[in-house]
């Protein structure tokens, strides 16, 4: 592979634990999406309930729109995910109504499960990855980002972003988009476009 190219989720390595075990940590008596995730059934059961208003909640949520107008998520650990979330009407422009609507066709058709399995592997990812541990991303890399990113806050007093440039040996293009947030090729796909298209240029 020649190059890659990182959205959202900065590349941080194996680390000296599963991931899970550092959100139980920071996140102890606190709600956190991906520790309500981890019981089979609870989320499915919770989002498949109204799969439009669930999709709109969540998408708006980690939204560039939601930080700015200071939208902030702190309920108890026995919480729901959906509990407090406003469904705003109407919705920012990024997510047409035809998207949607496709979305929308898709979750109805197979259920919430697959996608939630993927928080739930975290301790398998780490015994997996052993032999991987210690290795770099050589290759040259970009990361672009929303700079309202929750994502880039979930660990409190870590710079993600420079703890990326300990496990990638060419990161040679970093861009964060003013106002945006998780979202960033839905929210803004020009100016996504156009870094990578400056990241491509260098090669």
């Amino acid at each position: 592979m020649r190059a890659v190219v990182g959205l959202s989720v900065p590349y941080m390595g194996r680390g000296p634990a599963p991931r899970i075990e550092l959100f139980r940590k920071i996140y102890k008596d606190r709600f956190f999406y991906q520790l309500y995730f981890q019981e089979p059934g609870v989320a499915e059961a919770e989002l498949e309930a109204d799969v439009r208003s669930s999709l709109r909640k969540i998408y708006y949520l980690a939204s560039g729109e939601a930080k700015m107008k200071g939208l902030k998520v702190d309920k108890p650990e026995n919480a729901r995910y959906l509990d407090g979330l406003p469904d705003p009407e109407p919705f920012p422009a990024w997510l047409t109504p035809t998207d949607l609507d496709y979305y929308v066709g898709e979750f109805q058709r197979s259920g919430f499960r697959g996608p939630l399995n993927r928080y739930r592997t975290s301790e398998l990812d780490f015994a997996q990855q052993a032999a991987i541990a210690d290795r770099r991303i050589d290759q040259p890399a970009a990361f672009i980002a929303g700079s309202l990113d929750p994502v880039l806050r979930f660990v409190p007093g870590v710079d993600m972003i420079e703890a990326m440039r300990t496990r990638v040996a060419d990161l040679r293009l970093v861009r964060l988009i003013d106002g945006v947030g998780h979202w960033v090729q839905q929210e803004r796909p020009a100016e996504v476009n156009a870094a990578l298209a400056t990241f491509l240029r260098t090669l």
